[in-house]
């Protein structure tokens, strides 16, 4: 076996080409520059996204910090 068919094959997050994942690409888990560049992009205009619970407005804070000072 050669280290070709031992390395993993993965596919490129913004575009799906299929690429080695070794060193010799300085852009992975991307296949390009551009393809890195484009992520970042969506990552900055929140088009990515980590889901979870909503962030909490000023307003909700103050009630609930109103709320735990009442004892409630």
């Amino acid at each position: 076996m050669n280290d070709e068919s031992k390395t993993p094959v993965v596919p490129c997050p913004q575009c799906g080409k299929r690429l080695y994942w070794t060193s010799d690409n300085p852009w992975r888990p991307f296949c390009s520059k551009r393809c890195r560049t484009l992520d970042l992009g969506a990552w900055a205009d929140e088009s990515h996204r980590i889901a979870g619970e909503p962030a909490m407005d000023d307003a909700s804070l103050d009630e609930l910090m109103n709320r735990i000072e009442r004892g409630d």
